[in-house]
C-alpha cells in the first residue's frame, strides 16, 4: 500500500484496529451458558481427501493436542478443547494479543462414507486427524 494521503492510510489502520478490538472483545467477554462452557473460538482447518482416507489439519499452536477431544457425530467431526492462558498474562504488559484463548470447538462436515482407523498426531503446531475409509484398501 502506498502512503499517499495520510488520512487514507490512517483511516484504514484505525478501522483494522477497531475490527481487531471487536474480535478480542467477543472472545474475552462472550457470556457462558449455565452448566456448560461454550466455545469462544474456532480453529481454522484444512480437509483433504484421498481414495483411502480423509485428513483434517486443525491449526492449534500452543494447545496440547493430546487433550483435544475428537468425536464423530452424525457425519461431523467435532474437535474441542482449550487453549490455556499463560500464567505470564496475569502480570505482563500486553502489546499485542491475537491468538484466541479459552475453549474452542470446530465442527467439520465429513465427506459421505464410513470411517474406521482414526489416527491423531501433531505436526508443526497442527492437530492432524486421519480417518481411514471403510471398504477401501490402502496401498503399501
Amino acid at each position: 500500500m502506498t502512503r499517499g494521503d495520510p488520512r487514507d492510510w490512517m483511516w484504514s489502520e484505525a478501522l483494522q484496529m477497531l475490527a481487531q478490538a471487536e474480535r478480542l472483545h467477543q472472545q474475552v467477554f462472550r457470556p457462558q451458558t449455565a452448566g456448560r462452557l461454550r466455545a469462544n473460538w474456532e480453529p481454522p482447518v484444512d480437509v483433504l481427501e484421498t481414495d483411502h482416507e480423509v485428513l483434517i489439519l486443525a491449526s492449534l499452536p500452543g494447545v496440547d493436542v493430546e487433550k483435544v477431544e475428537a468425536v464423530i457425530e452424525n457425519g461431523t467431526l467435532v474437535l474441542s478443547g482449550e487453549r490455556i492462558v499463560p500464567a505470564e498474562l496475569r502480570t505482563a504488559k500486553i502489546h499485542r494479543m491475537e491468538l484466541p484463548q479459552g475453549r474452542f470447538e470446530r465442527r467439520i462436515d465429513l465427506p459421505p462414507g464410513r470411517y474406521g482407523d482414526v489416527r491423531r498426531f501433531e505436526v508443526n503446531g497442527c492437530l492432524a486427524v486421519t480417518l481411514a475409509k471403510v471398504g477401501t484398501r490402502r496401498q503399501p
